[in-house]
């Protein structure tokens, strides 16, 4: 039986996201999580991906390896860049929850405007569509929107302030082929956010358990 590692940094995604995977995958494949919420955290506060959790990063990748699993994931878009570059040190494939859908915005669309909570997912997200854009070989324009309360009212419990304060950044959105929710956290809002803006809108954990299923199947795992 194939199994899979989880790697979240924010409780609601911890919770939800491996019952939504299961959907997709069956009962066929062992899962586990690892959640380190201090990695989404700490750059929230100082402004900055440090040394220190790059290195607990690669601690928890490492821990995730040790479970014998075939694919890693990593739950968390603040962390892709440095998923990126920790690839090259591990056998076991490692997986970014923004890989497809920043794939998918890019081959659907010119003009994306990227939605965030949380500030320390806005760079990374961006740097993802560019560097997506130079493999496909297509000019993109971007733009991007961030409210920080949002995520407040979230991690407060606060889910119906979250949606709101969301919806109400989305309606700023003008010019734009695609709208893309930067985070996992953002998810439940793709579809409210398509029908209210009328522009299409990406989020990344459906395309990600869809590339995850790929993976294994792949493998045969399935």
């Amino acid at each position: 039986m194939k199994r899979i590692v989880l790697v979240h940094t924010v409780k609601s995604v911890y919770d939800s996201f491996e019952t939504e995977l299961r959907k997709v995958l069956g009962p066929g494949v062992k899962i586990n999580n690892i959640l380190d919420d201090f990695l989404a955290t700490d750059p929230a506060d100082t402004g900055l991906f440090s040394q220190n959790n790059t290195e607990r990063l690669m601690h928890d990748l490492k821990s995730a390896q040790m479970t014998g699993a075939d694919l890693l994931v990593v739950t968390c878009s603040t962390l892709t860049p440095h998923v990126v570059k920790l690839r090259q040190f591990f056998s076991v494939p490692i997986v970014a929850i923004d890989d497809a859908m920043c794939k998918a915005a890019v081959r659907n669309s010119s003009r994306i405007t990227v939605l965030a909570t949380a500030e320390s997912t806005v760079n990374p997200t961006l740097e993802k569509l560019l560097a997506e854009a130079t493999i496909q070989n297509k000019k993109i324009e971007l733009s991007s929107y961030c409210c920080p309360q949002a995520i407040v009212a979230l991690k407060e419990g606060n889910k119906e302030k979250h949606d709101e304060l969301v919806l109400h950044m989305a309606m700023q959105v003008s010019g734009s082929e695609c709208i893309v929710l930067a985070q996992a956290s953002m998810a439940h809002m793709q579809d409210t956010v398509q029908q209210r803006t009328g522009v299409q809108t990406f989020s990344s954990p459906r395309l990600c358990m869809q590339e995850i299923a790929s993976r294994l199947e792949d493998s045969n795992g399935l």
